[in-house]
């Protein structure tokens, strides 16, 4: 019996195109990218590498697949309409911004990851006048 859930497990998979940078000799110049960039374009990175990086996008579209098999459609359609409207709620650009309410209705209020602890608004380094930033936004300077 299938639900149509999508996968949770992770996919191998490799870039279709490598691109190095080639000089005029048809060998990677290290010089201007740095050796980084070379390696980066050779390496293939790890298969749970891609996983990891939607994961949050697969456990959502799982979870609204079995909503709506439990539910009916209009259950997964009533919490993108809240989640839409939550994140159109604005502020001014000076202030930052917690996103409380989003959290709380995709559920990461009670979990803890890295962006808790690194990417904390004491740690930001951008920082201006606010009539400033307010006067950019608006298109103003």
């Amino acid at each position: 019996m299938s639900f149509a859930l999508p996968s949770v497990k992770s996919k191998p998979g490799q870039p279709e195109d490598f691109c190095i940078n080639e000089g005029k000799f048809g060998v990677p110049e290290a010089f201007t990218g740095g050796l980084s960039s070379v390696r980066a374009s050779l390496d293939v990175p790890h298969p749970l590498m891609l996983s990891e990086l939607n994961y949050r996008k697969n456990l959502d579209k799982m979870n609204m697949t079995i909503l709506r098999n439990t539910q009916g459609l209009h259950a997964p359609l009533r919490i993108a309409m809240e989640q839409k409207a939550v994140k159109k709620v604005g502020h001014l650009p000076f202030l930052p911004s917690h996103n409380v309410l989003h959290e709380s209705l995709t559920g990461r209020d009670i979990e803890m990851d890295s962006t808790d602890v690194f990417n904390t608004p004491e740690f930001v380094e951008i920082a201006g006048l606010p009539h400033a930033v307010v006067e950019k936004s608006l298109g103003i300077l």
